[in-house]
């Protein structure tokens, strides 16, 4: 990974208003950091480094990093990690890790694919992408921005493990060697296809029914409610029933006793 040259001044204005004011002025807050310093807060010129991220083919990148007026001023940096807004895509904040040039170092890299599988060419299969990024260790001039994998000889039931692909000299592809990374399916049939969208249509019958015995119930719960309301009137309506029983027999006393 050949090096590219990067301006950066320390930074002054700290936490999220600090970091506001600094994209607002079309600066861009960043980190430095390694095995043997301390980390230290940095801004950059956003389009600066805007150019370099859209001149490259992957968001890593090898930075000559001169760091005005700082005592050390030139440091050799990858850049670690690139936070983007999540609606606008613009650069909210970088981490750079400083290295060594002779220190081996472990980076994420993206694989992509080169050249039409046969198996999709001719046999009608579906290319798969399992993994897009692979890890891989080496010096950081060795490190590279992307790797290509030429997939054109992939028939359908085929695939290409992480043991399979040949890493840039110097550099070593880290992982399990059996995992697929590219992979070339084989095409679903119709009645596959049937099958798959009638199974999608009982799932989504299961849940309509399941939503309206869910209301039903609740529709059903309402008059027994009302019911237990309507049950005191009654309760009241025996317990005036008995005191008129009880004061009928007394009055018809009362003249018994006057004769």
């Amino acid at each position: 990974m050949k090096s590219v040259p990067l301006n950066a001044v320390a930074r002054s204005l700290q936490r999220r208003a600090g970091a506001k004011k600094l994209r607002e002025a079309g600066r861009i807050p960043a980190v430095i950091y390694g095995r043997q310093i301390q980390p230290q807060n940095l801004e950059i010129s956003a389009k600066e480094l805007e150019d370099l991220i859209h001149h490259s083919a992957s968001e890593n990148l090898l930075v000559d990093l001169a760091v005005k007026d700082d005592a050390r001023p030139k440091r050799l940096a990858l850049v670690k990690e690139v936070q983007h807004h999540p609606l606008s895509g613009k650069v909210l904040h970088v981490d750079f890790h400083e290295v060594a040039d002779n220190e081996k170092v472990t980076i994420m890299v993206p694989v992509e694919s080169t050249g039409e599988a046969v198996g999709v060419k001719t046999g009608g299969g579906v290319l798969e992408h399992v993994l897009f990024k692979i890890r891989v260790r080496g010096l950081p001039k060795d490190l590279p921005e992307v790797i290509t994998v030429d997939v054109s000889h992939l028939n359908v039931g085929q695939a290409i493990h992480l043991g399979d692909i040949q890493p840039p000299p110097g550099v070593e592809i880290l992982g399990d060697k059996h995992i697929s990374v590219f992979a070339v399916a084989a095409p679903r049939s119709e009645e596959e296809e049937a099958a798959a969208e009638a199974e999608a249509a009982v799932a989504a019958g299961d849940v309509e029914m399941i939503k309206e015995k869910k209301e039903e119930g609740e529709e059903g719960a309402a008059p027994a409610k009302g019911a237990e309301k309507g049950a005191a009137p009654a309760k009241g309506a025996e317990k005036g029933a008995e005191k008129g029983a009880a004061a009928a027999p007394a009055a018809k006393a009362a003249p018994e006793k006057k004769k």
